[in-house]
């Protein structure tokens, strides 16, 4: 899900990094970057070994590291691989206070080198939004595997979503 504020973010159609998702459905996630004034690009801790499993998220653009041609493709056992952050949250979009596992997106910017000012992600059904850089930081929104204990099938919004610690940053109600 990509909410920011009170509005879902409208889709750009400027440069970006861009990692296939799909929020609503499966979530093959292009993540694009719109960069702009770059001075370097972030560094990451280690190269990425080759996805063994079924592609989840692919990021392209101006990253460093990369394991499938000029992208970054992400099965899931890479992305639970990650540090893995976990929040409790009510959403718009779901019934109660939910609790979501997954990624920070700060922490998959970091393992793919990247650095730029707008992230633009598009759903595997085009759906498209883009989300400021500045938003992926520590206790910020993560790419979620795993909601109320359980991976998201695609007809429940699977197998990954962009969710924002709604409830504990009034930032982002």
């Amino acid at each position: 899900i990509w909410h920011h504020a009170d509005n879902l973010i409208a889709p750009a159609r400027a440069r970006i990094l861009r990692i296939i998702a799909m929020p609503f459905r499966r979530l093959i996630m292009l993540l694009t970057f719109a960069f702009a004034g770059l001075g370097g690009l972030a560094t990451p801790a280690a190269a990425l070994d080759p996805a063994q499993g079924e592609v989840l998220l692919t990021v392209t653009g101006a990253i460093t590291e990369t394991n499938d041609g000029d992208s970054a493709a992400f099965d899931l056992e890479m992305l639970q691989g990650l540090p893995a952050v976990s929040f409790e949250t009510t959403t718009i979009w779901t019934e109660g206070v939910q609790t979501f596992e997954g990624v920070a997106l700060s922490d998959l910017l970091e393992a793919v080198g990247a650095e730029g000012e707008t992230l633009s992600a598009v759903a595997f059904n085009d759906y498209a939004v883009d989300i400021p850089a500045s938003d992926a930081v520590t206790d910020g929104p993560i790419i979620a595997y795993l909601r109320n204990g359980a991976p998201m099938s695609l007809r429940n919004n699977g197998p990954l979503w962009i969710v924002y610690p709604y409830d504990a940053n009034p930032d982002y109600q």
